[in-house]
């Protein structure tokens, strides 16, 4: 698999994951934020072991460590993001944790001791204005943007140890499925704590959990180590932008939400994002 390839899969995952949005709109209302990914995260990861079961043969401690850890450093990400979602509009949630596409190459740039590429920053500069547009209208200030912007920035090193840690491992599929048994404990134990378990979970909830479960959990998540084991942690982080994206046009598909033009605006310029470096390298190319 090239490079490319490996770019592509990791924008199919990263719109995978996006798709969540509509499946948890539905499922909230139902029941608890843990239980519901708790659920969604053990029944992904038991289903990928019997799949997998081969593949996942052998596996060593290190690889578990780091799927543990990664899955950690996701499950706090999305406690976060559930606890700013109590006191703030989801649309100033999307936008301030999507924060992690300049908190990416910011990051990487301290640790490295060195100024970023200009290409990298104009293409973050670029996608983060494009989801600036996407969610125009943020409202008022409140301690859940802080809480956001905290998520934005655990988000960030995520993706920045996924990186890493898939490049170093022989079995990144490996940290992908461990990752998703990690999310499942935490969220159970969490949801023992805080949430009330609900009654009855009807064919209809248990149709979009599976959704959530082989399209957002097993597709999504479990590749997303494949695909970052050949993409720079600054390119994966430019990709996030592709979320709130995909979020845009489904709820326009889906949930009959007006897109207007500050939407359409967003879209392009994220897309201009991402081409970017490709635009560059094809007119240096031809310029030879």
């Amino acid at each position: 698999m090239n490079h490319n390839k490996y770019e592509l899969l990791l924008a199919s995952v990263i719109a995978a994951r996006a798709t969540s949005f509509i499946f948890n709109k539905m499922l909230l209302a139902g029941m608890g934020s843990f239980t519901l990914l708790a659920i969604r995260f053990l029944i992904a990861f038991a289903l990928l072991m019997v799949i997998f079961h081969s593949k996942m043969r052998g596996t060593d401690r290190r690889t578990v460590l780091s799927g543990i850890v990664v899955g950690a450093m996701y499950f706090v990400v999305m406690s976060l993001e559930l606890t700013a979602l109590k006191s703030t509009a989801s649309s100033a949630v999307s936008m301030i944790q999507n924060c992690s596409i300049i908190f990416v190459p910011l990051f990487e740039s301290v640790i490295a001791r060195k100024l970023p590429e200009k290409m990298t920053v104009a293409s973050a500069l670029l996608a983060m204005s494009g989801v600036v547009c996407l969610t125009f209208q943020v409202g008022s200030f409140t301690v859940g943007m802080i809480v956001s912007l905290i998520g934005a920035m655990v988000y960030a090193c995520a993706i920045m140890t996924t990186a890493r840690v898939s490049r170093k491992c022989s079995n990144p599929f490996a940290i992908g499925v461990i990752q998703l048994g990690s999310i499942g404990v935490l969220a159970l134990t969490a949801s023992a704590m805080f949430d009330v378990y609900p009654e009855v979970i009807t064919a209809k909830q248990w149709a979009m959990m599976m959704m959530l479960v082989i399209v957002c959990s097993g597709f999504g998540f479990t590749l997303q180590p494949v695909a970052q084991s050949r993409v720079s942690a600054e390119r994966a982080g430019l990709f996030c932008a592709i979320g709130p994206a995909v979020a845009t046009v489904l709820g326009a598909v889906v949930l009959h939400e007006e897109i207007g033009a500050a939407s359409i605006a967003g879209l392009a310029l994220i897309l201009t994002s991402i081409m970017l470096p490709y635009i560059k390298i094809k007119g240096v190319a031809a310029a030879r």
